[in-house]
């Protein structure tokens, strides 16, 4: 056997949870998975698993290999996916992150789509806006929207996201809507941030202005902030894909449209030591079509 299977074999055990699980899922005896794994242990000169009659744990040195041989199994299996099988239907895990609110509104459709038209890719989204380490929680993608320039990563910006302010029918009927900059902060303006004191930047006239205020509510959940403008609680400021239904409607309407707003960048992101594979290149080019919004 060479070093790729005995680190599959590896790899088969730890996520299998035991030695006897292993052997089952993988069709050989109980005793050849052991041996094997005792002769990577003396490869390494590490103990990799402890080993008790009842109970076994995987070692300090144990979870260092079993990050590093996953990508190394996966990659091995990419090069047969993409080169041994040329044309034929690409399968196979594929494990993303995705930032919330833009997964859950504006990619959803797209998502349910490649898994439609890929039906043999294994696909694993995850919906969370905080930093993830690729590597070591085992993501081959991540798609983030940021207004700070992504460098020093693997990363690929496939679009950009505009931001708009917006009111209900019934606000604007009830309250009225400002006529500049200056009457904004007059207004109830519902923030997406969990400042106590928030502060939105704009360009006007070429020059940059901002408006600082107390929010008559703060979430950090755009979709909630949409339903309280149209049960008329005050003025959204936020990006067009979470507001675009219902302003394409007209239940919600522009504020101050004469305003330029920061754009936001979509990125995605990969690891430094992953090799992009047929189904990553896929779902990349599925996705950066999908951001190709109009100006």
């Amino acid at each position: 056997m060479g070093q790729i299977e005995d680190l599959r074999l590896f790899v088969k055990t730890v996520d299998s949870g035991g030695i006897a699980r292993a052997a089952e899922e993988m069709g050989i005896a109980k005793s050849a998975v052991s041996r094997r794994l005792a002769q990577l242990e003396d490869r390494y000169g590490v103990r990799l698993i402890d080993r008790q009659p009842r109970a076994w744990e995987v070692t300090t040195a144990g979870q260092e290999l079993y990050q590093r041989a996953v990508s190394m199994v996966a990659d091995a299996d990419d090069l047969d996916g993409d080169f041994l099988h040329v044309g034929h239907t690409p399968k196979g895990p594929l494990s993303i992150t995705v930032a919330r609110e833009f997964g859950l509104t504006f990619l959803k459709s797209t998502l349910f789509q490649f898994v439609e038209d890929h039906p043999q890719i294994d696909l694993l989204i995850d919906f969370d806006d905080r930093t993830v380490d690729l590597e070591a929680e085992n993501y081959d993608l991540a798609v983030r929207v940021t207004a700070t320039e992504l460098k020093g990563l693997n990363c690929h910006r496939i679009g950009t996201t505009r931001h708009g302010l917006f009111a209900s029918q019934g606000y604007a009927k009830d309250k009225g809507l400002p006529q500049s900059l200056d009457q904004l902060s007059d207004h109830s303006l519902l923030h997406y941030g969990g400042a106590r004191r928030a502060t939105w930047e704009f360009e006007e006239s070429g020059k940059k202005r901002s408006v600082s205020f107390r929010p008559a509510l703060r979430s950090n959940y755009g979709s909630f902030l949409v339903d309280a403008a149209l049960k008329d609680a005050g003025i959204i400021r936020l990006p067009l894909f979470v507001v675009e239904e219902q302003a394409t409607a007209g239940r919600l309407v522009p504020v101050l449209e004469h305003l330029k707003h920061r754009d936001y960048g979509i990125y995605v992101v990969h690891s430094a030591n992953r090799c992009l594979n047929k189904r990553m290149r896929m779902l990349m080019d599925a996705l950066e079509q999908a951001c190709q919004l109009p100006d």
